[in-house]
């Protein structure tokens, strides 16, 4: 397991950029999740990020990029085109290649096939 000592680097002299613990960043930065749940999207280049130890992948440090807030902006509206585009390729994700129906959920993609078909269920008339 790596010490944590070894990810704090606010100077960017190990890791290229500023480095900071989870939760120990500086206000004014966000990730790019906090970013859209703020309604913003990052515009430039990350300026630093977080690192941190996970039980998913031990001994290697995980990281996030940070965005300053300041310089984060609206998303561009989509276009009609864009719109239609992206209903599409949700519905073909909730068609089902196996009995043909258009579901109101994702299929898995472990199986590739809808929950009925998945587990031997007639499909409902």
């Amino acid at each position: 397991m790596g010490r944590l000592a070894d990810l704090w680097d606010p100077e960017g002299e190990r890791h290229d950029v500023p480095t900071f613990l989870w939760r120990m960043a500086p206000d004014g930065l966000a990730t790019r999740n906090q970013l859209v749940a703020q309604g913003l999207r990052p515009r430039g280049p990350a300026v630093a990020q977080v690192m941190w130890f996970s039980s998913k992948t031990p001994g290697v440090p995980r990281f996030a990029r940070l965005y300053p807030i300041d310089r984060a902006t609206p998303p561009k509206p989509r276009s009609p085109g864009q719109i239609a585009s992206l209903a599409k390729a949700d519905e073909v994700r909730r068609t089902c290649p196996e009995c043909g129906e258009v579901r109101d959920y994702h299929l898995p993609t472990s199986v590739g096939v809808c929950h009925p078909c998945a587990f031997g269920f007639p499909a409902a008339a």
